[in-house]
C-alpha cells in the first residue's frame, strides 16, 4: 500500500505542476510576449511520476499599433486558449482521482490496522 501512496503522491505534485502551468498561460494569455510553458512528465523508479515545465519559445501573432513614433509591430502571446482550457480540465480530473486514490489507500489502511488490533 505504501507504493500506491507513493505514485499518487508523485502524481498530485505533477499534475498540480500541470494546473498551475495552464493557469499561469491563461492568465497571461493576453500578455504581449509572454510566452506559454508547457509541463512534460516522465516515470521515475520506483512507481512515480516528474513533472518538467519548459517555456514554448515560439513567436506569437504579430500586430501593429500606432505609437507615438508611427506603427510599432508587437508581438503578442504565444498561448492559445483552445489548447489551454481543455489541458486544465484534464489535469484537473486526473488530479482529483490521484487524490481518490490516496483516500482509498488511507481507508484500507486504517481498515487493516483495525482488523490487526
Amino acid at each position: 500500500m505504501i507504493s500506491a501512496y507513493q505514485s499518487s503522491l508523485s502524481a498530485l505534485q505533477a499534475f498540480g505542476t500541470k494546473i498551475q502551468s495552464s493557469s499561469n498561460n491563461v492568465a497571461n494569455a493576453n500578455t504581449d510576449g509572454f510566452k506559454k510553458s508547457r509541463v512534460t512528465m516522465t516515470n521515475v523508479d520506483p512507481q512515480g511520476v516528474r513533472a518538467q515545465v519548459d517555456t514554448v519559445n515560439t513567436p506569437g501573432a504579430t500586430v501593429y499599433r500606432e505609437t507615438s513614433e508611427g506603427l510599432d509591430p508587437i508581438e503578442l502571446s504565444n498561448v492559445e486558449l483552445g489548447y489551454e482550457i481543455p489541458e486544465l480540465i484534464v489535469s484537473s480530473a486526473m488530479y482529483k482521482a490521484n487524490l481518490k486514490t490516496v483516500e482509498t489507500v488511507n481507508e484500507m489502511t486504517g481498515a487493516l490496522l483495525n482488523i490487526k488490533s
